[in-house]
């Protein structure tokens, strides 16, 4: 459950960012809502299964460099996981594209925050408590 709420909040957080970037595209705009919205949430799953999976793999392999950088560098690593649901998109025929590496990584940072706004509003963010623990 928690992973479709993640899902949902990505979908948001991609639409509500391309409504604000000039140099992103998502979906096609003349397609109908209900096209839209469908395109918005395979994307997001996309973003997601992504940032699952190869995410981490990333993020230890960048990790001395990440430290150098004091964490700045998984900014990079943010908007390579852009780039790559954006290739990965591309194979479905779904449309989510940056005019540069530079608008990518300016969506990568406002997803960030739209993101850790909604999961701390909603509570999807916190962990579950565990009940081995009383």
């Amino acid at each position: 459950m928690r992973f479709v709420g993640h899902v949902i909040v990505t979908g948001l957080a991609l639409w509500v960012t391309a409504l604000i970037l000039p140099g992103m595209s998502l979906g096609d705009g003349s397609a109908s809502a209900l096209t839209q919205v469908l395109t918005i949430a395979a994307i997001a799953l996309i973003v997601a299964i992504i940032n699952t999976i190869v995410r981490p793999i990333l993020s230890f392999l960048s990790l001395p460099i990440t430290c150098v950088t004091l964490g700045l560098f998984q900014l990079v690593v943010n908007t390579l996981m852009l780039l790559l649901a954006s290739w990965v998109a591309g194979w479905f025929d779904l449309v989510l594209h940056f005019d540069t590496f530079w608008w990518a990584l300016l969506a990568g940072i406002i997803i960030g925050i739209l993101s850790g706004i909604v999961e701390a509003v909603t509570g999807l963010g916190e962990r579950e408590p565990d009940p081995r623990r009383h």
